[in-house]
């Protein structure tokens, strides 16, 4: 077994040399929590190393996050500064690659007014929308990762002494990003070989439909013509491959905006926006969410739904077995990055350009003709579970087993 600092060069190098995938006198932008500035530095070395230009680090603090939510005026969280949106864009016109490192706790915004949250979440998804345009089409490599917070680690292993729940979570992610492996970046290449198998297959069927069905859930979901499954690395527009997160068990692709109906229930608890989500259900109809009920944040979810109309309509669909080694783990993360890959899951708010044949160069307009969703927001909730089976739905309106009993049936 590798030592800790063995594995946690492993990562940084990975998330540097497979995530953004570095190339020489390319800029780096990092956005990431003063939790995680040790992690920071080795990554920003690594980054030097493999021949980065410049590296840029965006920090933020979870105590001043939560300071501002608490005492700023209720007016000042509809505006968004103006130089990061212009930060972003200019780097990623320049070819930059941006990793974000995620650490915040996940109960950072409890007891502070949804309003003030919900605001918060729709001014930045406004001032950033060309700038997650442009990523939501691979036009520059990015990649979200994570590590450990005090707060975080608590929330996860809050039955270990204190002393504890860090290294705990380190070793968690570790094995979630495969770090404990002799040969970090050859584990990834055949991980993405193998998703690239089940990506390939669904390629080749090119279903009509997705019907779901497992306890709370049966919802049938339109895939619209000419929509692509993907799954593990990606290319941006250079050709440089890249991948998005870190870790990845799914395969995904888009939904028809207009062609979700039934009901569907959550399997995992959703962390937004500081609060916990748990135990809610959602009814759609041609597309459109027509209920939503949570035990835990149901002000919290309904919000999100009105952040715009998009937000009331599904923009991903994605497939992870109950078999994958996240799921395996029975570790609850309480962050999406992990937790969505243990199970199959869905994201309200806006679809993934590449997930069609030729949407890369696509106006936002053709993209909707293709009936791609359009959103400032995309949110991952969790829905699988070793209960769900998973029809495709052929033009002629046979059947195929895509899932049984949580795993893959073919």
């Amino acid at each position: 077994m590798p030592t800790f600092e063995q594995q946690l060069s492993n990562y940084a190098e990975l998330a540097v040399k497979v995530g953004v995938n570095i190339q020489p006198d390319q800029h780096l932008f990092i956005s990431a929590s003063t939790d995680a500035v040790e992690f920071v530095r080795l990554v920003t070395e690594k980054a030097y190393d493999a021949g980065a230009r410049q590296v840029i680090v965006d920090f933020s603090d979870d105590v001043i996050s939560r300071l501002r939510f608490e005492k700023a005026p209720a007016d000042s969280f509809s505006e968004f500064p103006e130089w990061k949106v212009m930060e972003r864009e200019q780097l990623g016109a320049k070819g930059a690659a941006f990793m974000s490192i995620m650490s915040q706790s996940p109960d950072l915004l409890q007891g502070i007014d949804p309003s003030r949250i919900s605001e918060s979440q729709k001014s930045s998804g406004i001032a950033l929308d060309k700038f997650r345009q442009d990523m939501q089409a691979d036009k520059f490599s990015w990649t979200v990762i994570a590590a450990p917070s005090k707060a975080w680690a608590a929330k996860v292993f809050p039955e270990l002494p204190a002393e504890e729940q860090v290294p705990a979570l380190w070793d968690a992610i570790f094995k979630a990003v495969r770090a404990n492996t002799e040969n970090p970046v050859q584990s990834w290449i055949d991980h993405d070989k193998t998703l690239h198998e089940k990506v390939d297959y669904l390629n080749e069927k090119r279903y009509k439909k997705l019907h779901y069905r497992a306890p709370g859930t049966d919802l049938i979901v339109d895939l619209p013509a000419g929509h692509l499954w993907c799954g593990a690395g990606s290319l941006n527009e250079k050709g440089h491959a890249f991948m998005a997160n870190m870790p990845t068990e799914e395969v995904f692709t888009v939904p028809h905006k207009d062609g979700v109906n039934g009901y569907v229930s959550s399997t995992k608890p959703l962390s937004y926006g500081g609060n916990i989500i748990d135990n809610f259900k959602i009814t759609f109809e041609d597309g459109r969410v027509t209920d939503i009920s949570a035990e835990q944040g149901e002000e919290v979810i309904k919000r999100l739904i009105d952040t715009d109309e998009g937000a009331k309509r599904l923009g991903e669909v994605a497939l992870v077995p109950h078999a994958s080694p996240i799921s395996q783990s029975n570790v609850l993360f309480y962050n999406t990055l992990f937790d969505e890959n243990a199970s199959n899951h869905f994201a309200l708010g806006s679809a993934y350009a590449f997930c069609l044949e030729g949407g890369k160069t696509m106006a936002r307009e053709d993209l909707e003709k293709h009936g791609l969703n359009q959103s400032i927001t995309h949110v991952d909730f969790m829905v699988g579970s070793e209960d769900m089976d998973i029809d495709g739905v052929n033009e002629d309106g046979t059947t195929e087993a895509v899932f049984r009993k949580g795993n893959w049936a073919f």
